[in-house]
């Protein structure tokens, strides 16, 4: 008996393994489910889901106020606080009630990350406190990243939350220790080959180029790992037709 594509689909999501190897890893997860247990029946995963895109456009748009006064970079904290709650909890409260939709589930978490990404990026550009195109290629960085844990969890059956240590939860820690380092320590041009730069663009190249050679790196350690599962093949008849020629 065969299945649909949409079984298989169904089969594929709920037997993939999650792996956190985050820096916080060890202490989100009970906190998550901690407030879990205690969510009021009335309130869904969806309802969290809203609002962690709440916070994320409340840090947009503190971001982009922020190119008039530092102040504002405080705001865009708490909306990193309200973005990682509503996002973080709406998965962590499905799997506590044991109501999991596992395609809804992942087609919207990983759409609803493309929207949240892209906010970020268009607020720092905004600000001005990371010049634009450096946001774009984070933007870039982070994409490309995202695009190969969705093909190594469709592979390999594993999807990866974090890389080097760093996951979701753990740049938005960064993010906000990054606000207040800029509101103590408002960032000061200085030219390094003739590129006028400040110490948060720095920031951004360094993770951009961390994050770009680990997806090089990654994927070919991945394709040399399928190469030899799955070797070469000679064509279908090709050994009949070399033996029979005269």
């Amino acid at each position: 008996m065969t299945r649909s594509p949409e079984t298989v689909l169904v089969a594929d999501l709920t037997g993939t393994s999650r792996h956190n190897a985050g820096l916080v890893s060890r202490f989100e997860p009970p906190v998550l489910r901690w407030f879990a247990a205690r969510m009021p029946a009335r309130v869904t995963p969806d309802h969290l889901t809203v609002v962690g895109c709440a916070g994320a456009v409340i840090y947009c748009l503190a971001y982009a106020a922020s190119a008039g006064d530092r102040g504002w970079l405080w705001l865009a904290s708490l909306g990193l606080v309200i973005n990682w709650f509503g996002d973080s909890l709406d998965g962590t409260l499905a799997r506590y009630r044991h109501i999991e939709r596992p395609r809804y589930g992942f087609l919207l978490d990983n759409g609803v990350d493309v929207i949240q990404q892209v906010l970020l990026a268009l607020g720092f550009a905004l600000s001005g406190l990371i010049r634009s195109d450096l946001c774009f290629l984070a933007l870039a960085a982070f994409f490309a990243m995202s695009i190969l844990t969705l093909l190594r969890a469709r592979v390999f059956g594993e999807f990866h939350l974090t890389y080097l240590g760093i996951g979701p939860t753990e740049l938005r820690l960064i993010f906000i220790a990054l606000n207040a380092a800029m509101v103590w320590f408002p960032p000061q041009p200085f030219t390094i080959a003739g590129w006028p730069l400040t110490y948060p663009d720095l920031l951004s190249l360094a993770w951009s180029c961390a994050m770009l050679a680990a997806f090089v790196v990654l994927l070919t350690q991945d394709a040399t790992r399928l190469s030899a599962l799955e070797p070469p093949r000679a064509p279908a008849g090709e050994s009949h037709n070399d033996n029979s020629g005269g």
